[in-house]
């Protein structure tokens, strides 16, 4: 159990660490889900389809590789705890492994071209990127217990992803066609994003602190959960299953939904770089929105925010399909649905955690690492097929990368993706609410594992 029951030290900037490690993970994240698809189809001259096949069935492993780190982390033991370490080690690694992600050799042939889509996906995907995304999940349940302290780091965690995701978005085409609009400047870009990734993580490593020990572990000794009880355990617990799922949904509507941003502003309003008045709006009117969801939260609960969220998120998708390309109404749009997103990204990883205590409480089982990891299996199980979902889509749509004009099934096909799957998404997630009911249960909760504690403890 967490020895005490709130942060200490300064908890301004132990939050603002810990939401640094997302603002690093967001860079190569978000870079995949709105750029890389462009990049490959439009510079480095690889075939949708392919690609969107590649990223599918790599997310498979991916999966898999989550899993394994997840018990990796559960049963790390060092002076940093279980978590934080795995920060230190593989930053550098993530930064040198975006970089080659950017860097697909121009000269060679198509199928020594996928061969080396397939390499670098996998490594950033499957190995760079879950070594150290899986840990960083993990790291907020093992900071504390404290439901309202979650929901705040939480909020850090969001706004630091969100400015994360800005930077991406607002620079990366700007600083493509600085280095020369080619496919060297991508490896250029990458570079400089490369050193605010190692920066981030850094910052992350050393303004934290792991704090929390499962009930009954007083003398400092946490026993191995064997890899079988760990997973019944998870298939016990009901709100995991909910927001595995939630999840695994979201990340598709993300992959889905990101990555056909470019083509809905180069296709469809007529000029690529309003990417950045699109997202930035977006995000902006995001990072502010969070300084006052910690409020709602407090009043009305993790799960009543959530869903809020995405009834505005569902109003504002609304809105951008129907504004006919007017940037008024795209900002609006923009506008509505910073807000919704705000009350979801503010509250979704503060009840994956509340998940870890409740399926502690309900099995005797606590694994952060695996929990997390489990989650995450699941979302990229779902941003996998949202990857191929995208350019399945695009490749029935017929676009083709170097025309100058779209036909009007292209067009189509990027409005789906761009607005109907995502509202479909976003129903779904209003149907998933209606039973988590952790929120009212949570208290009783804690108290009755820190009874047990005491109890082991006597």
């Amino acid at each position: 159990m967490e020895s005490k029951s709130k942060l200490t030290l300064s908890r301004v900037v132990e939050r603002f660490s810990y939401g640094c490690g997302d603002f690093g993970c967001n860079i190569i994240y978000t870079a995949m889900s709105a750029f890389l698809m462009l990049y490959y189809t439009d510079y480095a001259g690889v075939n949708p389809l392919a690609v969107g096949t590649i990223m599918m069935v790599s997310r498979l492993f991916d999966g898999v590789s989550d899993i394994i780190m997840g018990v990796v982390v559960d049963r790390t033991k060092s002076k940093y705890g279980k978590a934080r370490p795995w920060l230190l080690r593989m930053c550098v690694p993530f930064a040198v492994s975006g970089i080659l992600l950017f860097s697909v050799p121009g000269s060679w042939a198509s199928t020594p071209k996928l061969v080396y889509v397939f390499i670098t996906y996998n490594l950033v995907s499957t190995v760079i990127y879950t070594a150290i995304n899986v840990p960083y999940s993990a790291l907020n349940a093992l900071m504390t217990q404290d439901p309202y302290e979650r929901s705040v780091l939480s909020i850090f965690r969001n706004l630091l992803a969100t400015a994360g995701t800005l930077t991406i978005n607002m620079f990366t085409l700007p600083l493509v066609e600085r280095f020369g609009d080619n496919a060297p400047a991508w490896t250029k870009t990458f570079c400089v994003f490369g050193v605010l990734a190692v920066a981030a993580f850094l910052i992350n490593f050393f303004g934290t602190k792991e704090r929390v020990k499962p009930a009954g572990s007083g003398d400092g000794v946490v026993k191995d959960v064997p890899f079988a009880e760990g997973i019944k355990a998870l298939f016990h617990n009901k709100y995991w299953i909910m927001m595995t799922g939630m999840l695994a949904l979201f990340f598709l509507m993300y992959s889905v939904n990101g990555g056909a941003t470019v083509y809905y502003a180069k296709d469809i309003l007529g000029d690529r770089n309003l990417v950045g008045t699109i997202n930035g709006i977006f995000n902006v009117v995001q990072i502010v929105g969070m300084f006052f969801i910690a409020m709602l939260v407090k009043k009305y609960g993790k799960r009543n925010v959530f869903a809020l969220g995405l009834v505005l998120d569902i109003v504002g998708m609304l809105v951008l399909n129907f504004s006919g390309g007017a940037m008024s109404l795209i900002a609006i749009s923009s506008v509505i649905r910073g807000i919704g997103n705000a009350c979801g990204g503010a509250t979704m990883w503060a009840m994956v955690s509340d998940t870890i205590d409740y399926g502690e409480w309900k099995t005797g089982v606590r694994t952060e690492g695996l929990v997390n990891s489990a989650c995450s299996f699941g979302h990229k199980i779902g941003n996998g097929i949202g990857s191929a979902l995208l350019g399945l889509i695009l490749e029935i749509g017929g676009y083709v990368g170097e025309a100058a004009t779209q036909s009007a099934s292209a067009i189509t096909s990027i409005r789906v993706c761009f607005v109907w799957i995502p509202i479909g998404v976003y129903v779904a997630g209003l149907l998933i609410m209606r039973f988590y009911h952790l929120d009212r249960e949570f208290a009783g909760i804690i108290e009755d594992l820190k009874n047990r504690g005491k109890a082991k403890e006597a």
